[in-house]
């Protein structure tokens, strides 16, 4: 199958984890077979076409106006991807449909579906109401109208737990069988690697330290200030633990100013960003990784930290309280509660036991579920429904789009006719007639 994607994130850009998702998601569809075209953001110093793990990747760089905001950025942005997209696919046979990655790239998504008549899968992976517990301002409630519109006009909208699919039922009132759920993946094999002799763990904590780690966008949402609170209480009854807190973020600031007041600030390292290699390793070297998030559609943290075998402690919230049961692969904790968040770390740092009893259930569970493969799998089973309903309905090609790549073709003496549709109609050799003569303009439909 061929499939045209848009994404704003992937490699080298990354600002959440819609990047990773994109470029393991796209590498596992190709190599299941079907021919990838990714159109995504570049910069000048990106190739504007490549081939990535046998995917199509264009990078463009948008239009080198001033953009007075975000929104604005964003519609030229897509603007940009429309007019690259159209020679783009007038240069294939034909593609089988559009795959859109959240708000960002709806109106392009939205473009290409209506200008060839071609389905549009959308994959919402975060919404606005949810991120910010609510809309508060006009431009979180346009963004929350975009992300409406994108799911409207999709054929299936792919979210990545139970906990998405209820909050877009609750948000925008999406029927139930118009969604499907397809978890994020991870690749194991990342997280077993070791190619890392220029790291230390010396430079993070002492010998005798144990490591709690945290790794996330520092903003309200990921709950960094929670743990925070519950430090305290675990140096308290286990003195030799450093805190890891890496990542950045508006919160910054704030976060470090808080260890300080709290008096806490040599037992907390703040690590800003940190790379992939260097959060990897961090992974690997933990005693315990937490992600006490206040809301999470997913929580691709936890399952990166379960490829590493490092248990977990996390919020019961979100997907993060799918992806993790009690007491089976990992501890749960309650939500917004630094004292329960505290207890469950301090369990962990007690019972070696327990945490490698919990960090080998969940690594099974990872092979078993979370791996690529098996998300491409489900991923071609939703594209593989959208197409036999797309086949079977009276929605094909009738767009000015196509009508001038056919009567192009036409001309040249290549058109397969039968191939073509008008709305309500399948067109073959006794209408043939017609519909040249709808493409001169002669007759409308």
């Amino acid at each position: 199958m061929r499939i045209l994607m848009f994404s704003w994130e992937y490699p080298p850009r990354s600002v959440g984890g819609l990047a990773q998702h994109v470029y393991d998601l796209t590498t596992a569809l190709a190599m299941a077979g079907d021919e990838v075209h990714l159109i995504t953001i570049g910069d000048a110093n990106s190739k504007e076409h490549e081939e990535v793990g046998g995917v199509f990747v264009y990078r463009l760089q948008p239009y080198n106006l001033s953009a007075p905001d975000f929104l604005t950025w964003i519609l030229q942005l897509n603007l940009r991807m429309v007019e690259y997209a159209v020679p783009l696919v007038n240069s294939m046979d034909e593609i089988d449909l559009v795959h859109a990655h959240d708000w960002l790239v709806a109106y392009a998504g939205r473009a290409l579906k209506q200008a060839y008549r071609k389905p549009l899968i959308a994959t919402i992976h975060a919404t606005e109401y949810g991120r910010n517990q609510g809309l508060h301002n006009d431009l979180q409630r346009y963004i929350s109208d975009v992300e409406w519109w994108l799911t409207y006009e999709s054929w299936r909208v792919i979210v990545c737990s139970h906990y998405m699919e209820q909050e877009l039922k609750r948000v925008f009132q999406l029927p139930a069988d118009k969604m499907r759920i397809v978890p994020n993946g991870v690749d194991l094999g990342r997280y077993q690697r070791r190619n890392v002799e220029h790291l230390s763990r010396d430079h993070y904590a002492a010998p005798s330290e144990k490591i709690v780690f945290f790794v996330g966008r520092l903003v309200q949402e990921k709950g960094a200030q929670i743990l925070l609170d519950a430090v305290p209480k675990v140096l308290q009854y286990y003195s030799d633990v450093k805190f890891i807190i890496a990542g950045k973020g508006p919160a910054l600031d704030y976060l470090k100013n808080k260890a300080q007041d709290m008096g806490v600030n040599e037992r907390v390292y703040f690590t800003g960003y940190i790379d992939d290699d260097i959060r990897d390793f961090l992974y690997r070297e933990a005693d315990v990784a937490v992600f006490p998030s206040l809301y999470e559609p997913f929580g691709m943290v936890a399952l990166e930290a379960m490829a590493a075998h490092t248990p977990v402690v996390v919020a019961d919230v979100g997907g993060l309280g799918e992806i993790v049961h009690h007491e089976v692969n990992g501890l749960k904790c309650y939500v917004g509660n630094s004292n329960s968040l505290a207890d469950n770390i301090l369990r962990l740092l007690h019972e070696p036991d327990l945490a490698n009893r919990l960090a080998k259930r969940a690594y099974q569970d990872l092979r078993k579920l979370y791996t690529w493969e098996e998300i491409a799998y489900k991923t071609r089973e939703v594209y593989a429904e959208v197409h036999d309903d797309y086949e079977a309905s009276a929605w094909k090609t009738d767009s000015w789009l196509a009508k001038i790549d056919l009567q192009k073709k036409m001309s040249q003496g290549i058109a397969d006719i039968g191939r073509y549709t008008v709305p309500g109609y399948l067109i073959g050799e006794e209408r043939t007639e017609e519909l040249t003569e709808t493409i001169k303009g002669g007759r409308y439909h």
